[in-house]
């Protein structure tokens, strides 16, 4: 996109910001176009602006087997010509309309993420239909897309982070899509044909897998007329989901022998649904145990009193088929192994104590505080209502959000801690040279 465009684009992005006030006060309106396809919509009319996010529930996970790699290929390669624009001709139009479109491939999901101005909605909806509907998969495009995932995936191989992921990945979800890189191996990657593209294709873009959001200038049936002429084309069905997930995590240490002067780690044990009634007092469990910087219990332990990391972090990880519990941490391999000890330590006195009121407060306040920032312009407005739908969340979720923050007790927190932190199954996959460290079982 040239400078020009560019400058003009963020501009409206920076109207559009001051036009929504940072408050989780949206009203959201459900939407059923004629064809039957389901949108929410968030209306703005007071810039020519619109936001869209599509999303297909599966990503990646539903590369077929022996294909690994072929969805993450494939959603590259959407921007990479259409119809009857190849790849060059696609960008020029795209610059044209001053429209970006991004597409985005995760475990669980293909999103494609558009923004365009309303005078040229009606050229821009086209252009993005074309990407999703009649995209080209040319032989010059596909192979050089392939090329530039081959770069990523051999720089990987020499990456301590990636390295421990991919170990720990494998360890805690075995032979599910969970267990293995969405970007495929060097191996079947190079293997993938053209027709591999149309099938990864077919398999991710149905419609009884999507999910619309929508924010900006446009009303509920002009909404209606659009999602139909973008998507009215997309087949009902598409491939089958993978089943649940099996969390395999026990507890113990996996070391990765890696040449490095400082070791990585990975660790982490089953976890909670989103879904869970519990989950908000995990949320805020979290946020004092490892989630909240510089504040957490992980970071004052093992970096403010003994200097062992820059930084040391935790995180809930509910993925659609399975949910866990994670966290990362590096430190010298010198230190490493007291390191790891430290997180375990507070790992267990966390289950046994809870938190503390000042504690509680204190990331409650933060957890209500920060959700009102995410809703800073169309896009990620957009981006949440879609989140919501797939979670299965109300319409009104957004205005009730902080009410069930609010309503976590000292008491839940120290529940749900007892009842999900397990010190005995969490499992550290370290990456380096470790110094008294060793791994507790086969690797």
């Amino acid at each position: 996109m040239n400078k020009v465009v560019t400058r003009f684009l963020g501009a409206v992005m920076v109207a559009l910001a001051a036009a929504l006030p940072a408050r989780a006060e949206v009203e959201i309106t459900e939407v059923v176009s004629p064809g039957g396809i389901t949108a929410w919509l968030v209306q703005e009319p007071s810039i020519p602006f619109m936001a869209l996010e599509l999303r297909f529930r599966g990503g990646a996970s539903l590369d077929a087997p022996g294909k690994r790699g072929a969805i993450n290929l494939m959603t590259g390669l959407l921007e990479e010509g259409a119809a009857d624009l190849d790849a060059r001709a696609f960008a020029r139009e795209l610059e044209r309309l001053a429209a970006s479109f991004d597409y985005d491939i995760s475990d669980d999901a293909l999103s494609v993420s558009a923004r365009f101005l309303s005078e040229n909605r009606g050229a821009a909806v086209e252009l993005l239909r074309k990407s999703i509907i009649e995209p080209s998969f040319g032989q010059v495009a596909l192979d050089r897309v392939r090329g530039q995932v081959l770069t990523g995936l051999r720089s990987d191989a020499k990456d301590p982070n990636e390295i421990a992921r991919a170990a720990f990945d494998k360890m805690a979800y075995g032979d599910h899509p969970y267990g293995s890189n969405f970007r495929g191996t060097i191996e079947s990657v190079e293997a993938l044909t053209r027709d591999d593209m149309l099938a990864a294709h077919g398999a991710v873009f149905a419609k009884d897998r999507l999910y619309v959001g929508a924010v900006g200038d446009i009303t509920p049936d002009e909404l209606g007329v659009l999602l139909d002429d973008l998507l009215g084309a997309l087949p009902d069905e598409g491939a089958p989901q993978p089943g649940p997930a099996q969390v395999l995590i026990e507890g113990g240490t996996t070391v990765v022998p890696f040449d490095t002067p400082q070791s990585v780690a990975i660790f982490g044990q089953r976890g909670i649904e989103q879904e869970d009634p519990d989950f908000f007092a995990a949320r805020v469990l979290n946020q004092v145990l490892g989630a909240g910087g510089f504040e957490s219990r992980l970071m004052t332990e093992v970096r403010e009193k003994r200097g062992l990391t820059y930084g040391v972090y935790s995180f809930l990880v509910p993925q659609d088929h399975a949910a866990t519990f994670q966290g990362q941490v590096a430190s010298a391999n010198e230190r490493v192994a007291e390191a790891v000890s430290v997180i375990r330590d507070e790992w267990a006195r966390t289950a046994v104590e809870g938190v503390t009121q000042e504690e509680l407060d204190a990331a409650k306040t933060y957890v209500t505080g920060a959700y009102p920032l995410r809703f800073d312009g169309n896009g990620p407005i957009a981006r949440i209502m879609v989140g919501m739908q797939m979670l299965g969340l109300p319409i009104d979720y957004i205005a009730t959000r902080n009410e069930k923050v609010e309503a976590v007790t000292l008491d839940d927190v120290k529940r749900v801690a007892g009842e999900l932190l397990d010190p005995e199954g969490l499992h550290f996959v370290v990456v380096g040279q470790p110094v008294g460290l060793e791994s507790t079982v086969a690797n």
